[in-house]
């Protein structure tokens, strides 16, 4: 069961947060072929003097093989 977990700033509503989190599911249903009642997205609000330590520095990393989309900018 595939879980997809978005880390953001904080600062959008729980209206979008669920809109991303649905066209992610539907999304990932159709790339792997699987209905969307087997996917489950979370959405974490990263603070942004938090966010190079948190999240930045992890997939930027290119050792990281968890990552498959490195962020085009630079910390």
């Amino acid at each position: 069961m595939p879980h997809i977990t978005v880390q953001m700033y904080p600062g959008r509503s729980d209206e979008t947060k669920l809109m991303l989190a649905q066209k992610l599911a539907e999304a990932a249903s159709e790339a792997l072929g699987r209905g969307i009642e087997h996917f489950s997205v979370s959405v974490e609000d990263i603070p942004q003097e938090e966010w190079k330590e948190k999240v930045y520095d992890a997939a930027a990393d290119p050792q990281n093989r968890t990552v498959f989309v490195r962020p085009g900018y630079k910390l």
